[in-house]
């Protein structure tokens, strides 16, 4: 792996990035709508949920708009970052095939990419905990924008994924939607997953570590080693199998 690939690559996917500056709106604008929702359809009433990272005995008592804000900050870090790697993998498919011409390495080209991706994710993560912070201040703040970051981590990975193996952004589109939909916006808030019959599904879904990271840390003080864990081998699978996919995809047959 040489440095100044990563380093060129990075720096020409971001600069396309930039040129893109309604999208780049769009990423602080829709968790900002996300935010404002929330406000508009929840109360302060008390709710009771299980955090499953912790203990299925374990009900913790908070204000569900409390609840629900953090729920939602996760959904909007994983859609948005997911789409972006979709994004960033699709596009310019002929440049990055001249780029192997030239000498690059397909995991070269992945990897700056996904460094790009991260960069954002941790811009992104950051915006939406400074957003918190306007209605209540959670147990360990550091941990909750960790947990965002990972939820961008495992999705941007899944982004990736997807990317690599669908050549139409139509197919891209829509298998994301489906997944950050049914995970990270419907299954992995606490509310469902307390009356939810099979947990198992559950636990099993990208969203599933990230979100235990940054809820059990906006409301209790209980570790989380082992969703952080989770979290980073989730993402780095997801990463190595779009690497994979992605080589077979670009290699040019001689």
């Amino acid at each position: 792996m040489r440095l100044r690939y990563l380093w060129t690559g990075a720096g020409m996917a971001a600069r396309e990035l930039l040129r893109s500056r309604i999208a780049l709106i769009l990423f602080f604008l829709i968790p900002t709508v996300f935010t404002a929702i929330i406000l508009l359809t929840t109360t302060h009433k008390r709710i009771a949920f299980k955090l499953a990272s912790v203990s299925e005995e374990t009900f913790v008592q908070v204000s569900q708009r409390h609840e629900a804000l953090v729920f939602i900050g996760l959904a909007a870090v994983g859609l948005l970052t997911s789409f972006l790697a979709l994004t960033l993998t699709q596009k310019h498919a002929a440049v990055n095939r001249r780029l192997l011409l030239c000498g690059y390495r397909t995991a070269e080209l992945i990897l700056s990419k996904f460094a790009v991706l991260i960069g954002l994710t941790i811009v992104i993560g950051t915006y939406v905990s400074v957003l918190l912070l306007f209605f209540f201040r959670p147990e360990r703040l550091a941990l909750v924008v960790l947990g965002f970051i990972l939820a961008g981590y495992v999705y941007g990975g899944y982004g990736l994924l997807v990317g690599a193996i669908f050549k139409r952004e139509l197919e891209g589109i829509l298998f994301i939607v489906l997944l950050a939909n049914i995970d990270a916006g419907w299954l992995q808030n606490p509310i469902y997953y307390a009356e939810a019959q099979n947990k198992a599904i559950i636990r099993h879904l990208p969203a599933y570590f990230p979100s235990q990271v940054s809820m059990v840390s906006a409301f209790t003080a209980h570790p989380i080693f082992n969703a952080l864990a989770g979290s980073l081998a989730y993402g780095t699978i997801l990463l190595f199998a779009a690497m994979i996919i992605y080589w077979l995809r670009m290699r040019i047959r001689k």
